[in-house]
């Protein structure tokens, strides 16, 4: 009981630090759903109702993505140039609860802008969704897989690459990966190279989640999301351990 309550004041902790610009991650999270929803319409027109299926699920997804692999390296990055990530690895608390903590934060200030992504999505397509019971875990286990990724990524480059790296992320995310449009489109070595990266996954399990009538998720896509996850997780908790 005492690692679960170490985490839990730890994660208050990082709530309280945050708090003056948690609005503006909110924001920011409302502008990638709207805008995500709103510029690809353009692109697109007037859309079919399979591609509007994909853009209204799509944006929820690139949101999820955005807050783990681009927000939270961010802030990481910041607090080892600043110093304040040092200070915190010198309280007495075990390295699992800060990464867990951590964690626990970034998947819950997430979870929001998801949601705001598909009242946008539906609003602009005119879409059905049909959503299934699980698509809260399936929304815990995006979040939560950006975070570890974007997390170990920050842990174990130095700032300015991982900032760098953020920046990288999101024009792969916004515009080479089947987020928004069918693996299909792409050029046939990179629909081999999302086959084991965890984008597309993520993408799979919040369409199947909400229009589970027209969308299914491949077995390996649960086990590359998971592995992708365990595998982060462990390389964040190997650095944080091993610059104690």
């Amino acid at each position: 009981m005492t690692a679960v309550r170490q985490t839990l004041l730890l994660a208050q902790w990082q709530f309280r630090r945050h708090s003056v610009f948690m609005p503006l991650l909110v924001v920011v999270q409302v502008a990638i759903a709207v805008a995500t929803v709103v510029g690809y319409g353009l692109l697109v027109g007037d859309p079919t109702p399979e591609v509007a299926l994909f853009l209204a699920t799509g944006a929820p997804t690139i949101t999820l993505i955005t807050v783990g692999l681009v927000m939270a390296p961010q802030l990481l990055a910041q607090a080892k140039t600043e110093g304040s990530l040092d200070w915190m690895r010198t309280l007495p608390v075990a390295r699992s609860s800060f990464l867990v903590s951590d964690l626990l934060v970034w998947t819950v200030v997430a979870l929001p802008g998801m949601v705001l992504g598909i009242v946008a999505g539906v609003l602009r397509f005119g879409v059905d969704l049909s959503v299934r019971p699980w698509i809260v875990g399936a929304a815990v286990l995006i979040s939560l897989t950006s975070a570890a990724v974007g997390y170990a990524m920050a842990s174990l480059l130095p700032p300015v690459v991982a900032q760098l790296m953020t920046q990288m992320i999101i024009f792969l995310v916004l515009l080479f990966s089947p987020v928004s449009y069918p693996a299909s489109r792409l050029p046939e070595w990179l629909q081999t190279a999302h086959q084991y990266l965890p984008i597309e996954p993520m993408a799979q399990v919040m369409r199947a989640g909400l229009a589970g009538d027209a969308f299914t998720v491949p077995g390996r896509s649960l086990v590359v999301l998971a592995l992708w996850c365990a595998a982060a997780v462990a390389g964040a908790l190997a650095a944080l351990r091993r610059r104690a």
